[in-house]
């Protein structure tokens, strides 16, 4: 394995940890605490609320420290730091102390978007394939939130799926400062390779048209955050209660000497979910080499119209239908994903980058958090047959906001590039 292949390698995996530590608590939320704790699962989504606030408003001082300091120095910093505060959220007995871990594990966790994706974007060719590789990483790590932590809840306890994720993360941020040790000299330099051509159209014409695409940028951010929240964080229990008939089925020999109740099937629950998320994440790649070669327009449009589609189908739904029809939704959540870093990396300049992406990134996990409380609201209220009907409104904003992006962005490319 070359450096460079190396790099990008650990680059993916801090986007699968990422993801993965922000949906543990999800998990063991719905298929644990509420029981062990005698809490309600609305109730507990408010203990996770401001983790995804600092998920959202730290990004933007640590995209600025990327820049001003190093870009790679901060992604060591993302690695440690989220191991040792899931491994402190492993030890919480009480809710309070479980919320004030979430909120550490969120500012640690607010790095790695800014960060990471200024690095991708900037040091390698061929953007689409390369933001929707690390995307398809990134929703492995939702996928694997569920089945690792349903997976420890039955054979190990739920302190063991914040504790055991923590300790992986130290080591490979050992690995990471290794290498940038090793590369100190070369990334000094990277910043400079990807200054942009400067003489780029600055007519009124031309600014009013990024204008556009910016508006479009963050709305569409904005509005994805609410489905892949809505998605991500429920579903686990969302499957937890309109698949029981298919996960008795499954798990009927286990059931049979279950002293336990209902968490015995958190296993189940955990590959199901899981399985509904990798097979989905693999949207992002076709998306990626889409992006590359049709342009941002036409891919935004289909993908909203999957989400419309799928999101309106799933009300009353149970068992194979709902799991089928699930898997049709993710699909069109995790393959909006790459579109919007695709755009910012094509017009965002190389030296304000990792601060471009961390403004997007407020924007999407600030929506993340105030997602969770809707969430409850609707759970509470009317269940989640209305929150679907919520969310196919948002692939109908996702399609229209899609119709009146330009055919082409307004900014070309920078360059030149520095690695293959």
């Amino acid at each position: 394995m070359t450096r460079d292949q190396l790099h990008f390698l650990l680059l993916n995996i801090g986007h699968f940890l990422d993801h993965l530590f922000m949906l543990i608590f999800a998990t063991v939320a719905a298929l644990a605490l509420h029981r062990e704790w005698g809490i309600g699962y609305a109730d507990l989504l408010a203990y996770a609320t401001p983790g995804f606030f600092a998920f959202g408003l730290f990004s933007l001082p640590a995209g600025w420290l990327a820049d001003k300091w190093s870009r790679d120095g901060m992604m060591c910093v993302f690695f440690v730091g989220i191991g040792v505060s899931s491994i402190a959220a492993g030890f919480a007995t009480t809710p309070f102390q479980m919320g004030l871990g979430l909120f550490v594990i969120g500012l640690f966790a607010a790095i790695y978007h800014p960060v990471g994706l200024a690095i991708v974007t900037m040091k390698w060719r061929n953007t689409g394939m390369r933001i929707a590789a690390n995307g398809v990483w990134g929703n492995l790590g939702v996928a694997c939130a569920a089945l690792v932590t349903g997976y420890l809840i039955d054979n190990g306890g739920w302190r063991m799926a914040f504790i055991l994720p923590g300790l992986f993360s130290i080591a490979v941020g050992l690995v990471y400062v290794f290498l940038w040790r090793k590369t100190a000299a070369a990334d000094h330099a990277a910043p400079h390779a990807d200054t942009p051509n400067r003489a780029t159209d600055t007519s009124l014409v031309h600014r009013a048209l990024v204008m556009r695409v910016s508006a479009i940028v963050f709305l569409t951010t904005a509005v994805a955050a609410i489905s892949f929240q809505s998605t991500t964080f429920a579903l686990p229990k969302i499957f937890d209660e309109r698949l029981q008939g298919l996960v008795a089925q499954i798990s009927a020999p286990a059931a049979a000497v279950s002293e336990s109740g209902q968490t015995d099937f958190a296993t189940t629950l955990g590959i199901l979910a899981f399985l509904v998320f990798a097979v989905a994440s693999m949207a992002q790649l076709l998306v990626g080499r889409l992006l590359d070669r049709y342009g941002p327009r036409p891919v935004l449009m289909a993908v909203g119209a999957v989400q419309l589609i799928f999101f309106a189908w799933m009300p009353g739904l149970t068992d194979g239908a709902a799991l089928a029809v699930a898997l049709g939704f993710m699909l069109g959540v995790f393959g909006q994903i790459p579109i919007n870093d695709y755009m910012i990396g094509k017009m965002a300049s190389g030296a304000y980058r990792a601060r471009i992406y961390a403004v997007r990134y407020v924007v999407a996990f600030t929506v993340l958090a105030l997602s969770l409380p809707l969430i409850a609201l609707v759970y509470e209220n009317w269940g989640f047959d209305t929150l679907f009907r919520i969310l196919a409104g948002v692939g109908l904003v996702v399609v229209s906001a899609a119709a009146i992006l330009p055919r082409k962005l307004p900014t070309p490319e920078p360059s030149p590039v520095v690695a293959e």
